[in-house]
């Protein structure tokens, strides 16, 4: 199945429409990131039948150059914001994987959902959309992905992700990897050495998956 036809009910649902809205007004008078056109950009890279990891990410980056639709990831050429330098420290100690650019489309493609839990923000103001009616939105995707079939690792950074728990079944085919978010108040209390991405292969392997290739070459 698709996203469509997986998150109907959200997408045909009264408050899917007045958020809709409300982004639509607040691009007419400010800027606003993502593009409208990688809004749902996670969605469109990561079908369903491809979903094995789940990364959520909190609020789009809300400087220039930066939010593309995938959490925690920036455009080519972008220097990497602070939290995007820490997962790429990590990912590192932990795989050795080489890291050229801050574009994750790569890890999307090989089915790691990169998903915001709010899609939207106005430039300069974090957080500026986070009570519009996206938490609904993307908590109805997460729900989608936990009734997917496959076997799916959920990795939850901080206090706001982690809330998403009871979302997640406790179940075989799903692992649930928790650790402090990557951004530079909270790395070094356990997400420095949390080593998810090897957790994270260890799993898939042990499912008689693929594991992901962490590497972002040119």
């Amino acid at each position: 199945m698709t996203w469509e036809e997986l998150l109907q009910e959200e997408f045909s649902a009264p408050y899917y429409r007045v958020l809709r809205e409300q982004v639509r007004l607040a691009r007419a008078n400010s800027a606003v990131y993502p593009s409208e056109e990688r809004e749902l950009y996670a969605l469109k890279m990561t079908p369903p039948e491809k979903v094995r990891v789940v990364i959520l990410g909190q609020d789009p980056y809300h400087g220039a150059h930066q939010a593309m639709g995938l959490a925690f990831s920036v455009e080519q050429g972008t220097d990497y914001p602070p939290s995007l330098r820490n997962i790429f420290q990590e990912l590192k100690d932990d795989v050795g994987a080489q890291t050229c650019h801050g574009d994750l489309s790569a890890w999307a493609k090989q089915g790691v959902l990169l998903l915001n839990t709010v899609l939207t923000v106005e430039e300069g103001k974090a957080n500026s959309h986070a009570e519009w009616g996206w938490q609904r939105f993307t908590d109805a995707v997460i729900a989608a992905t936990n009734r997917l079939p496959q076997p799916i690792v959920f990795v939850l950074w901080g206090a706001q992700a982690q809330k998403k728990t009871v979302l997640i079944s406790q179940a075989a085919e799903r692992l649930i990897l928790k650790a402090p978010h990557p951004s530079p108040l909270s790395a070094y209390r356990g997400f420095f050495g949390s080593k998810p991405f090897s957790k994270i292969n260890a799993y898939l392997l042990s499912q008689g998956q693929t594991p992901i290739d962490w590497n972002i070459l040119p």
